[in-house]
């Protein structure tokens, strides 16, 4: 089938005053019939079964190894609402905006490509419609602001008005909330049996009523250097990391993907700014030399990638080591 896309829009704009302006807008996009791959011929060697939905001791078609097809049948559906606002007060101009968004879909970039280090990028077989969650690049608050200060000086003097005229300086910061991703299980990998020729996520379990995020070290599974961000008794891994073998004991009602669900955590948030200072002095009518000085990431704020996302056994640090920790 053919993809398709819609998208639709309503904005409001005001005055604010003789020099400022207020924009707020709706924006909603669907798209229908996206793109996705997924593994057809995978296979588990674990017992019968279990890892449901893959067959059991050889894969649906031996007369091949990988399959991987492509389908359309994804969809995505986005909302936002995006406000601007500017003001300009004599040599200052101000200009900040807002975004207030929700984006969710089954696959992301067409599972072509991951959008972050961990999405996912194709389903389990038949199982598209279990993927529908927050979209890899989900950004629900997103803020920007600019500011351009033009510094004012008068003067009659040829040499102070060189010196200390023609001084800009201007900010701009970044602040958008994390990304989301998946928490997973270790691998099945006792007796070197498990899962080939098959991709799609693993999931970890949810532990009820356990809180998703714990920002204290946590002894054993905290490493130096490190911050923890996840919870670790959160979440228990499908398969024990200590043996490769399923938790429990191998299965079918042991050895299933877990609950936890596609994108359902959501990684540091990002903060940066810069401030520019620029400097002009005019050389003829014609020609104007300028000073540009750059200071990146001024404030010095740390920005952390997406938290380490295999799983352990809830209680038992030694499986759990890192877990959770940017």
């Amino acid at each position: 089938k053919t993809p398709y896309f819609l998208q639709w829009s309503l904005g409001l704009e005001r005055e604010l005053g003789a020099r400022g302006s207020l924009r707020v807008d709706y924006v909603g996009t669907r798209a229908v019939q996206e793109p996705y791959q997924v593994q057809l011929n995978g296979y588990q060697t674990v017992c019968d079964g279990c890892f449901a939905p893959f067959a059991y001791g050889q894969p649906l078609d031996q007369r091949f190894g990988n399959v991987n097809e492509f389908h359309t049948g994804a969809g995505s559906h986005y909302a936002g609402l995006q406000t601007t606002a500017g003001k300009q007060i004599g040599g200052l101009t101000l200009k900040a905006n807002y975004t207030f968004s929700h984006c969710i879909d089954e696959v992301s970039n067409g599972g072509l490509l991951p959008f972050s280090t961990l999405g996912i990028i194709s389903p389990l077989p038949g199982s598209l419609r279990k993927e529908y969650g927050n979209c890899d690049y989900d950004v629900r608050h997103n803020i920007s602001a600019f500011g351009v200060y033009e510094i004012p000086f008068h003067s009659s003097h040829t040499l102070l008005r060189q010196t200390l005229g023609g001084w800009q300086v201007s900010e701009t910061a970044f602040l958008h909330s994390g990304l989301p991703f998946s928490v997973l299980s270790a691998p099945y990998t006792a007796n070197n049996n498990g899962i080939f020729q098959g991709s799609g996520p693993q999931y970890a379990n949810r532990v009820p009523g356990v809180p998703l995020y714990r920002k204290a070290p946590v002894s054993g599974v905290t490493l130096t250097g490190s911050r923890q961000w996840l919870n670790p008794d959160a979440f228990a891994s499908v398969v024990d990391p200590s043996t490769g073998a399923c938790a429990g004991g191998d299965s079918p009602a042991n050895c299933q993907f877990g609950n936890s669900g596609r994108s359902n955590a959501r990684g540091p948030h990002f903060t940066y700014s810069e401030v520019y200072v620029t400097k002009r002095v005019p050389i003829t009518e014609h020609v104007t030399f300028r000073l540009d000085t750059q200071f990146f990431n001024v404030f010095n704020h740390a920005n952390f990638s997406l938290p380490s996302n295999q799983a352990g056994t809830p209680g038992e640090p030694a499986t759990q080591t890192g877990f959770g920790a940017i």
